[in-house]
């Protein structure tokens, strides 16, 4: 995949250009992307964000062209995530999401209920799959033990 990129974007990049973010390459095969509002986490201001979800991060940019040279404007990495879950009641607000870590809990909003379904059940998926909580040396056979 990468010398039938660099064939087609020639060998002139520079790779002091790319931020390496776990060496995922969010500008290529994402597992869904799509447009969200997200919530601010400074300043709770409700902007529309292009999103990517890839190997266990969710990137965000403001423009929906994606490519090699773009740069997020945040990433979370799913695996601190506790919970992914609708929140229609919480802000009131049609199509609402939240994505919970220990220290924080993130809001979105979907353009439409099957929108909103599919980002929980992609991110949902996800967190399990990247999720450390649980490895197989840490699971222990207890009929092992006698």
């Amino acid at each position: 995949m990468a010398s039938l990129w660099q064939a087609v974007m020639g060998s002139g990049q520079s790779s002091a250009s790319t931020v390496d973010y776990d060496g995922v390459q969010f500008w290529s095969s994402p597992e869904r992307t799509g447009w969200l509002t997200k919530q601010g986490e400074y300043i709770k201001t409700w902007r529309r964000r292009w999103f990517v979800l890839k190997q266990g991060k969710l990137f965000w940019f403001k423009e929906s062209n994606v490519t090699r040279g773009s740069r997020p404007r945040g990433v979370i990495p799913v695996a601190t995530c506790l919970t992914v879950k609708g929140a229609e009641d919480v802000l009131n607000k049609q199509f609402a999401f939240e994505l919970s870590t220990r220290a924080d809990t993130m809001y979105f909003i979907a353009d439409s209920e099957k929108e909103k379904e599919d980002w929980i059940n992609s991110i949902g998926r996800s967190i399990v799959q990247h999720s450390r909580s649980v490895t197989d040396n840490e699971i222990l056979d207890y009929d092992s033990r006698k």
